[in-house]
């Protein structure tokens, strides 16, 4: 099961166009963005984590006992020692379990699959003694003030992984490229803003889905001696750094089906001899294959594009807010028996393509669905907040998000029901979390008393 936490701010897409004096669309139509999800300096990437975990076990009705291995994906770091995953045991701790392995992955938006991975592979493993996974994907992706900053986003999924699952991941079909490269990082330690090589990082993204590709079809030719394309999977999920890559990354794929096919010639043809490294780079042939793979892009991609269209780029979250975003747009009927493809992609660098099958119970199903469906409602009802409001938001943040001694200034109960945020950052930098009840509401009174679950969560980022 998936569970996905939304963020209760928004800027739109084409009033920052507006704000930051760029040319109509370049955000809502050059990175194909409708919105984008943020943080104030009362949440981080402990508290989103803790409202999706929280979320997620009250959503399904999870005895705490009866999870065995938590991990976290995430490059959004907190504390150069401690892992998310320790200040999440609190949540566990009081209802008596601490044997809980895992802890927290990290590589760029890379971070979440790999966590998925251990912890299938635990269950997979002499070591799995009967209990469920929980993976945490969770990021707040912030950029300086500048071109990057409309790519950025913030939010958190949380799986829930165990044996005879709705969405099974299809064994002995992964395939992962590694290599090292400087296209995105973050080697200021007193900073949340990454160093980026936006044109690298494309050509890298572009090389590793061609490298991924071409795997998973010798994988699946050699296990089951069958050939793959396009066709072979009933619906194609990408990370999404924005959403117009993932719409020229289903081209590419396109353009590799059309490669290993010598028996088509048409129009399309004078890109067949163009040399590999000048094809990341080719406008004509990325508009030729994005034009000739638009309907299908249409079918199988874009109704994965929901939350990432709304929210933004939540690094290790993004490929599996796609995924949720199938179900969301789709109905049990239309998903059952469904093959997913999924490119997950982290900068510096690494990156796997896998797949999974959904199941082919309609009674399973539907509750899963249905688990899901309040999503659109959410996006619907977040907080607008006003370009140069985003603007100071992101400069207070900024000057406070390392700093000990400090209460946050947004109020909290601008705060949906159930979401984590931090209380007091102590002069030893040690943070205390609690949570919003359903007392307390986005209409309530500045100033009002709630009844909070305490958390206390503490530790100490670079002391």
């Amino acid at each position: 099961k998936q569970w996905y936490q939304r963020r209760v701010a928004i800027t739109a897409g084409d009033e920052l166009e507006v704000f930051d004096g760029a040319s109509t669309g370049k955000y809502t139509i050059g990175l194909g963005q409708r919105g984008m999800g943020f943080c104030s300096d009362v949440e981080d990437i402990c508290s989103l984590s803790l409202t999706a975990v929280h979320g997620l076990m009250e959503r399904q009705n999870i005895s705490y006992p009866d999870i065995g291995h938590l991990q976290v994906g995430t490059e959004t770091i907190q504390d150069k020692s401690k892992a998310v995953k320790t200040v999440l045991m609190d949540l566990f701790v009081k209802h008596g379990n601490t044997d809980i392995e895992g802890v927290d992955c990290i590589n760029a938006c890379y971070g979440g699959t790999a966590a998925l991975f251990n912890a299938i592979n635990w269950i997979e493993s002499s070591s799995w003694d009967g209990r469920y996974a929980i993976v945490v994907a969770a990021d707040i992706a912030v950029y300086a003030s500048g071109p990057a900053r409309p790519t950025g986003g913030a939010g958190a999924v949380a799986m829930l992984i165990g044996a005879n699952a709705v969405l099974s991941i299809d064994r002995g079909l992964r395939s992962t490229y590694m290599a090292h490269v400087y296209d995105f990082y973050k080697p200021d330690l007193n900073s949340e803003y990454p160093r980026v090589n936006g044109k690298l990082s494309i050509q890298c993204f572009l090389k590793a889905l061609d490298v991924t590709y071409k795997g998973y079809k010798d994988k699946a030719a050699m296990k089951d001696n069958q050939d793959v394309d396009l066709s072979y999977f009933d619906f194609m999920t990408f990370h999404s750094p924005y959403c117009k890559l993932v719409q020229k990354s289903f081209a590419r794929l396109c353009y590799q089906d059309y490669l290993a096919d010598s028996t088509v010639t048409d129009k399309l043809e004078q890109f067949r001899h163009v040399a590999v490294e000048d094809t990341y780079i080719n406008r004509d042939l990325e508009r030729a294959f994005i034009s000739h793979s638009q309907e299908e892009f249409d079918r199988k991609t874009a109704p994965s594009l929901l939350i990432p269209k709304n929210v933004g780029n939540m690094y290790t979250a993004t490929l599996y807010s796609c995924i949720a975003s199938l179900f969301v747009n789709n109905s049990p009927e239309e998903m059952l028996g469904k093959r997913i493809g999924a490119f997950s992609y982290g900068s510096g660098l690494a990156a796997s393509m896998f797949s999974f099958t959904v199941t082919s119970d309609l009674d399973k199903l539907r509750p899963f669905c249905n688990d899901l469906s309040h999503l659109s409602h959410h996006l619907n009802n977040r907080i607008k907040v006003a370009p140069e409001d985003f603007e100071k938001m992101m400069k207070k943040r900024e000057q406070n998000h390392y700093l000990p001694n400090r209460t946050p200034s947004y109020p909290a109960n601008r705060l949906s029901q159930g979401t984590y945020h931090i209380v007091q950052v102590d002069e030893e930098h040690r943070r205390t979390y609690t949570r919003t009840s359903v007392l307390d509401t986005l209409h309530k009174a500045p100033g009002g008393t709630t009844n909070h679950d305490k958390c206390a969560a503490h530790y100490c980022p670079h002391m």
